[in-house]
């Protein structure tokens, strides 16, 4: 489920935060980085709180004092906040919450993405119907609205 991720964060973070300062690009980056967890067969720290929480701390304090820094590198923890809303894995509480809820929970886990079955399937059809409309709400069939979401990561008809 990668279009799922993608797609389903940009657009919620977009209607949400309603930001044309925000890298959109990095929302979507950060709301794919834990599908990548499917290669262990298991949940790892990107299905955790605890993932984006010290993303979002190292960003604040790396570039602390550089507000526009931190403000285009915040996209990363919001889309693994993102990820962590449309997986459900907000539900799993041995894995949401480790280590809190136990050290060795994470490996006892299926990767939800990966565990859906047709339901995966139908989501990520759902998501291509989303992006389509997506295209549309945001004006990305205008080249110049495209190339300043792929160069710049800002999505037009958005508060400035």
């Amino acid at each position: 489920m990668v279009i799922w991720f993608g797609v389903l964060a940009l657009i919620g973070v977009a209607l949400v935060f309603d930001s044309a300062n925000l890298d959109y690009r990095l929302v979507m980056a950060g709301a794919l980085l834990p599908t990548f967890e499917g290669l262990l067969g298991h949940p790892w720290v990107g299905h955790t709180l605890v993932a984006p929480v010290a993303v979002m701390a190292f960003i604040m304090l790396v570039a602390r004092g550089k507000r526009l820094v931190q403000r285009r590198w915040l996209g990363v923890p919001i889309g693994l906040f993102a990820h962590l809303v449309l997986d459900g894995t907000w539900a799993n509480t041995q894995v949401f919450w480790w280590p809190f809820a136990g050290w060795g929970k994470l490996t006892e886990s299926q990767v939800p993405e990966f565990s859906r079955g047709t339901t995966g399937w139908a989501l990520e059809a759902l998501a291509l119907l989303l992006a389509g409309w997506a295209w549309q709400r945001f004006g990305l069939g205008d080249p110049a609205k495209r190339q300043d979401l792929w160069k710049n990561g800002r999505l037009s008809g958005l508060s400035r």
